[in-house]
């Protein structure tokens, strides 16, 4: 049920944005566009700090949008049938918070980023961690991580800094997912994916300061 909902987001952001820019290929232009993608120095100064989820529902073009929702489909369902709407929803969410996360910290502060490849970066890695849990042989996964991230290095206009955040922040909430202990399971696993979101936000918070402090030293 997730899964094709937040395909179905993410086709309707997209055509929105065609729409306003009167464009399939450069729907980037779009006022709603620029309203939501993740910029660190805009993202700072204007206090949206809620890009960090909007960023992870734009494309950037069609090709990019059919890639991304082709491999949330092949990699989202299994998961979602596995771990459950909420785990689920919880890791992909955190996935792509994670990233925009990585981009505000590390990223060029002018360079707007887009896409949900964070948030399947980390179903990626939601898959390692469960393929090491039940034992079984993680080779494939760990292939189809590497060679992604080949194409992040090599192929430009592609955030690998996005990417590998997406990464972590999945692969980390999944393990405090499936190595919850059984007494208390379900707060367990609650309580690890709040203490991520703190350290998230608390990355956030001093990373937002930095650049007001360096873009803005009179204030905004």
């Amino acid at each position: 049920v997730l899964v094709p909902a937040l395909i179905a987001v993410n086709v309707v952001v997209f055509g929105i944005t065609a729409l306003q820019a009167r464009s399939v290929i450069g729907n980037s232009q779009a006022p709603l566009f620029r309203e939501w993608a993740l910029q660190p120095i805009a993202t700072a100064v204007t206090g949206h700090w809620w890009q960090l989820f909007t960023s992870g529902f734009l494309h950037i073009g069609p090709l990019h949008l059919v890639v991304n929702m082709v491999s949330l489909w092949i990699i989202g369902r299994d998961l979602e049938q596995v771990f459950g709407r909420i785990r689920f929803i919880a890791i992909y969410l955190v996935s792509m918070v994670g990233g925009g996360v990585a981009v505000f910290l590390l990223g060029y502060p002018g360079q707007a980023v887009a896409g949900a490849s964070t948030a399947l970066y980390g179903l990626m890695g939601c898959i390692l961690v469960a393929m090491l849990r039940l034992k079984l042989n993680p080779r494939q996964i760990l292939i189809t991580i590497a060679f992604n991230v080949v194409i992040s290095v090599t192929l430009p206009g592609i955030s690998l800094l996005g990417h590998v955040g997406g990464l972590v922040a999945g692969t980390l909430a999944t393990i405090g997912i499936v190595y919850a202990p059984k007494d208390n399971r379900s707060l367990w696993q609650a309580g690890s994916i709040a203490a991520l979101v703190v350290l998230l936000s608390v990355l956030f918070v001093v990373r937002d300061q930095q650049l007001l402090e360096a873009y803005c030293p009179l204030g905004c």
